[in-house]
């Protein structure tokens, strides 16, 4: 057997197979993603049908084209099944403990302002445990770019309700449907003073990574909420127990409309779901009014 390989590795199982004996296997190039990936710690561990593989290929296809260095690019996550991506990168990366990747991307920022930093983690770890460092991080307009997978719901704990379980939504701690108000993730960034704000689902690849890549270069806080399937924990209540089925939800509920006031874009049960970028504005960030301030009072 003559394995001759570049970039890709062959499966051992099929290496030392009976089948393989004899064979001759030419394997030419090198995967576009390789080079941002800890490929050792692949395959990952997500269920067949989520979404965070896609909207992970496009962060990394939106960080390739930014034209930042990557040696001073760092990436932190939270716990759940979002936060694995901090993992799965081959950059400076942090997977700090549950709820609190804002906190910790904050003091990376503050004690070295030459870092863009960004936050990818999920829904329940971003606004329902750590919702309080989500409006404040928000609110001072911290330099940092925070990536949102919204499920709907807890997936790697279980398929328990969180913040942004829609009123009626079936999951393993609301058995008879979700009763309470959900936040609206793009709604209470753009309240909390984010600079961009933007929601896509992972339908919506091209523009996704376009928004992901404009985000990344924008100063002050930027959101993006990628809107993803989880056929395990949350859409298997839902008859969506499938990607494809979440995908086609997606296709026939969504509409973009850009510009759109991030108050009217409630996403509930059967309802619409409105993608687009919403906010798109210009103000000093967290660090920049710190020096203004210093400089008027040691000016005085």
């Amino acid at each position: 057997m003559k394995i001759k390989m570049n970039g890709y590795r062959l499966d051992k199982s099929m290496e030392q197979s009976d089948e393989a004996e004899g064979l001759q296997i030419e394997i030419h190039g090198v995967h576009p993603m390789d080079g941002l990936l800890r490929t050792d710690r692949l395959p990952h561990i997500w269920c067949p049908g989520c979404g965070l593989g896609t909207a992970l290929t496009c962060f990394l296809s939106a960080l390739g084209k930014s034209g930042l260095n990557l040696d001073k690019v760092a990436v932190v996550s939270g716990i759940g099944c979002t936060g694995r991506v901090a993992g799965y990168v081959r950059l400076d990366s942090f997977h700090t403990t549950h709820g609190r990747a804002i906190p910790f991307a904050t003091g990376l920022k503050l004690g070295n302002p030459e870092l863009k930093v960004v936050v990818f983690s999920g829904d329940g770890d971003l606004v329902t445990i750590g919702g309080n460092h989500f409006i404040h991080a928000a609110r001072r307009n911290m330099d940092i770019t925070v990536i949102c997978v919204n499920n709907f719901n807890y997936g790697m704990t279980g398929g328990q309700a969180g913040a942004t379980t829609p009123i009626g939504g079936v999951t393993t701690t609301s058995p008879y449907g979700n009763y309470e108000y959900p936040f609206n993730v793009s709604a209470l960034a753009a309240a909390s003073g984010a600079v961009y704000v933007a929601r896509w689902t992972v339908l919506h690849a091209r523009r996704l990574e376009r928004s992901i890549l404009e985000a990344l270069l924008k100063p002050g806080f930027s959101l993006v909420e990628i809107i993803s399937p989880c056929p395990t924990g949350f859409g298997r209540r839902h008859k969506q127990r499938e990607g494809l089925d979440t995908m086609r939800y997606y296709h026939e509920h969504g509409i973009i409309r850009h510009g759109a006031d991030p108050r009217e874009t409630d996403i509930g049960l059967g309802s619409v779901v409105i993608e687009g970028k919403f906010i798109d504005i210009d103000k000093p960030t967290f660090l920049e009014q710190r020096s203004r301030r210093l400089e008027q009072v040691f000016s005085r």
